[in-house]
């Protein structure tokens, strides 16, 4: 029995990373062009569903078929203290590492007694000696080097996201003043991923302003023409086939949404799949686009709504009863009998983190598929 192509789990490597092919492709060139290329440094940012960690595992495929060593973090608390292990020799074992203040260690060399306290103004050091070690080992060859990508960056503090790029920042500093040809020079390269305004907030740092030079890529919806032609080709590929207007279908109710696009392609797949038949008709889009619905209200519309202050829930309440159309800021401030200065304050907050855009002056729409349907059956 054929296996679904889809993969609509978080951070599984989908079939085809429609849509951001520019992306791989500027990373895959900052990796080949050697010590200064933009693309090793980026900043990937989207809304929940955008498929930022699919998107960081495909660069990490691309750097270890270049034989770079490869890793992977998610910004929880620890972060510093997992980099540090990870680019120790083997056998060093770190139980703790924190920013939080504390006797500073500056060196490596202490840390087998398996207890890191790291204060806010020496993590940076220790972490870059960290780096510089790693790079110095004969393990990584000349002109390779070390990538690691960041994800869920809006989880890390403040201390630690500005230890992780200030030690950056000065390897790659050091790399740029040695002798050694460009092509010989080893290298780092450094991916964060996360929410538009954490991303901001991060480059926006006083002490992180170097960021300001990275690449930045941001994650939108992918056009509609790329997401039908995916499910045509893909379908294809499993041994099945879907009509153009089927497929169009499909695309269409996902409104380009990466996540969408999987969960459709997947349920849709599982539709046929139980008929035993190798045909994707229009009831499976049907089916499938119900059976989507549903999991893309609990996995991505509850999650983001209850992450909103009550001032946004009242905002975004208050745009419902235009949906699917735009809202006009006036009607918006008549509904929540607010100020018009409140208004435009959480219009600034909401489009800021991507959970409404603006469609013209004084009007704004959903910028997540589905959310103005769940806001409307919640309030129902």
């Amino acid at each position: 029995m054929p296996s679904n192509p889809f993969k609509p789990t978080a951070g599984k490597m989908p079939p085809i990373l429609v849509g951001r092919e520019t992306a791989i492709e500027e990373f895959a060139e900052g990796i080949d062009n050697g010590a200064g290329a933009p693309g090793r440094i980026m900043l990937v940012t989207g809304q929940r569903g955008y498929g930022k960690t699919v998107l960081l595992t495909e660069f990490r495929r691309l750097a270890a078929e270049r034989q770079w060593e490869t890793i992977a973090e998610t910004a929880s608390p620890g972060v510093v203290s997992r980099l540090i292990e990870a680019l120790s020799p083997s056998g060093m074992h770190v139980e703790q590492a924190t920013v939080a203040p504390s006797i500073g260690i500056t060196g490596l060399a202490t840390a087998s007694i398996g207890q890191l306290n790291i204060a806010s103004s020496t993590a940076p050091l220790t972490l870059r000696n960290a780096m510089f070690k790693r790079l110095e080992s004969r393990k990584i060859s000349k002109g390779k080097g070390i990538l690691i990508t960041i994800d869920e960056t809006q989880a890390a503090s403040r201390d630690d996201l500005v230890a992780i790029a200030t030690a950056v920042q000065h390897v790659i500093g050091a790399i740029d003043e040695t002798n050694t040809p460009d092509q010989d020079k080893k290298g780092i390269a450094i991916v964060f991923a996360g929410l538009p305004s954490t991303i901001n907030d991060l480059v926006n740092d006083e002490v992180t302003t170097f960021l300001r030079r990275a690449l930045r890529c941001e994650l939108t919806n992918v056009p509609i023409t790329d997401v039908k032609n995916s499910f045509l080709s893909v379908v294809a590929e499993s041994n099945k086939t879907i009509g153009d207007d089927e497929a169009l279908k499909a695309a269409v109710h996902t409104d380009g949404y990466p996540y969408m696009i999987q969960l459709i392609g997947y349920y849709m797949w599982q539709s046929a799949q139980r008929r035993h038949c190798a045909e994707i008709t229009d009831e499976d889009v049907t089916n499938g686009i119900a059976d989507a619905s549903r999991v893309f209200d609990d996995a991505v519309c509850a999650p983001v709504l209850d992450g909103l202050t009550s001032a946004e829930r009242l905002f975004v309440s208050a745009m419902v009863p235009d949906h699917p159309a735009d809202s006009a800021i006036s009607d918006i401030e008549k509904r929540t009998k607010r100020s018009r200065s409140w208004v435009n304050k959480y219009r600034a907050s909401l489009i800021k983190n991507t959970l409404i855009r603006s469609t013209g002056y004084g009007r704004v729409a959903f910028a997540i598929p589905h959310i103005g349907e769940y806001l409307s059956n919640r309030a129902s």
